[in-house]
């Protein structure tokens, strides 16, 4: 193999015929190379380095096929003819132009032949890590995999009719988790595009995934873009995934082969990868912060975009993800953990911190003034929830805070004004222990019975008596959190008849008895 080194490209020997000709091989299938390497993680990236090979012999020279030869033939002259201007473009590339004005992938090109040293002539196939290998990189990360399936599910659903992989890789660029027509599994190892698959910039130069993690952003490789030769079929599509801290934990990439796909067809997943990112992202977060308040906050004249907040029982901020950490620090706002919630937004008191439930539509203002921003809060889970419950808290909500008028207007489509909606929650709270019926919540707002119970529903979702249900057993969660009084007490002190029937709702809401639930917090 040859070499880039800077400064001495130019002394380079250009690429003989020959080796165009050995490039075609490439593209054929070829058996896929499994390894029996250590198992340790180091050792296995170290092992994965591909070996320097020499250039093929001179004088060597492919001829153009004569007219009449077979189909195959001239075939494989196209495809060595594609690989050696492939070849030269790379060339020109390192060769030339100004460092400040390359872009993204040729910027990568560089790299990859004067830091990586990699060949773009090599017709290696890629490295499949083993089942044991990989089970040494998924083990340290199985909380991005658990939190990223559903998102994977649903991004592949719309990208597998025009036959593309959906790859879940570590920040080291191997493929820990995948969606794919498994009847096509052959044609997707023989690419390196399925699980095991290791991606990185040091060893299969410009691709999607290695990009991504080199730049931190993402980066959309379409066929003749990526560096070695091999790859000139490829499209590929890939976004980062941050966790909350900033740091990258990984990468969301769908890839195909199809010699016939369009730069600018390819370029629809670019988008559909990013938003699945920032959707991963947003489950990452919440689950971290689940026992806390978690606040999202639509940005201005940013469509599906969302900063999220983690604020405790007194409202002091104990966690902000990436979009919150830039947005906010352009504004020379403090977010230093424990910094009070209303330093950077203006404290409103109608803004409502639900003890647990629904979230909480309502907007804020930042301190240093400027519009109103929509925002949603969610509730912390109980820490001896249902699964059901966890699953309503992961779900994202930055889709539903595209549009304002929906989360913060629902008067707007026949509900209860915002007035009528905390009279009637004063009243259930002031009410608690009573037998409260729908005809005494009609009354508190002034409307009639069947025009409160369909306004309500359009309003919360649910209808009075569930609500008023809810009510109850989130009162009663509270109780056994932190009272000690019996639970017959607590059940009359909630509204419910006897402690029989409190016991029955309970279990059916929570997964487990009070007394049960009580015994679990101790």
């Amino acid at each position: 193999m040859f070499g880039f080194v800077s400064g001495s490209v130019r002394t380079q020997t250009r690429l003989n015929w020959s080796l165009a000709i050995a490039l075609v091989l490439a593209s054929l299938p070829s058996p896929i190379m499994f390894g029996t390497r250590n198992s340790s993680t180091e050792t296995i990236l170290c092992t994965l380095r591909p070996e320097r090979r020499s250039a093929a012999p001179k004088g060597h020279v492919a001829k153009r096929p004569k007219r009449g030869c077979s189909s195959t033939r001239k075939k494989r002259w196209h495809m060595a003819e594609t690989a050696k201007q492939h070849i030269d473009r790379i060339f020109a590339s390192v060769e030339g132009g100004d460092a400040a004005q390359r872009s993204v992938l040729s910027m990568s090109w560089v790299r990859c032949a004067n830091t990586h040293g990699v060949d773009p002539a090599s017709r290696d196939p890629p490295q499949i890590l083993t089942v044991e290998e990989l089970r040494s990189f998924r083990g340290p990360i199985e909380q991005l995999i658990d939190n990223a399936q559903d998102e994977l599910d649903e991004l592949y659903k719309v990208v597998r009719h025009a036959n593309y992989v959906v790859l879940l890789c570590n920040r080291q660029g191997v493929v820990i988790d995948h969606r794919g027509n498994e009847a096509e599994a052959a044609c997707f190892r023989h690419w390196g595009t399925w699980l095991g698959g290791v991606w990185s910039e040091a060893l299969e130069g410009t691709n999607a995934i290695g990009t991504t993690i080199a730049e931190g952003r993402p980066v959309t490789v379409h066929r003749e873009q990526h560096y070695r030769a091999r790859h000139i079929d490829l499209s590929c599509s890939a976004a980062p995934i941050f966790g909350s801290d900033g740091e990258v934990l990984g990468v969301l990439d769908v890839s195909c082969v199809d010699p016939t796909l369009s730069e600018h067809s390819h370029a629809l997943t670019g988008a559909l990868t990013i938003t699945t990112a920032r959707a991963i992202e947003e489950r990452l977060f919440r689950d971290r912060f689940r026992r806390e308040w978690i606040i999202a906050v639509g940005l201005p004249d940013e469509p599906c975009s969302t900063m999220l907040l983690a604020v405790d029982r007194d409202q002091r901020i104990i966690g902000v993800d990436r979009i919150a950490r830039d947005w906010l620090a352009d504004g020379d706002c403090s977010l230093e953990t424990g910094t009070s919630l209303w330093t950077i937004f203006q404290r409103d008191r109608a803004a409502e911190f639900p003890k647990a439930g629904s979230d909480a539509p309502t907007q804020l203002l930042l301190a240093s003034g400027g519009t109103r921003l929509p925002a949603l809060i969610t509730p912390p889970t109980p820490q001896w929830g249902n699964w059901q419950n966890d699953s309503l808290h992961l779900r994202p909500r930055f889709r539903m805070l595209g549009s304002k008028e929906k989360i913060i207007q629902p008067q707007a489509r026949g509900g209860l004004p915002p007035a009528m909606l905390r009279r009637v929650r004063v009243y259930v709270e002031s009410h608690m222990d009573e037998n409260i019926d729908l005809d005494m919540l009609a009354s508190t707002v002034g409307l009639s019975r069947y025009h409160f119970a369909r306004s309500f529903k359009q309003s919360e979702g649910i209808t009075p008596h569930a609500f008023l249900l809810k009510r109850r057993l989130e009162s009663a969660q509270e109780l056994l959190l932190h009272s000690t009084i019996s639970l017959s007490e607590i059940a009359l002190a909630v509204g419910f008849a006897d402690q029989s029937h409190f016991t029955r709702r309970f279990r059916q809401w929570s997964g487990v008895s009070p007394g049960e639930f009580r015994k679990r917090q101790l």
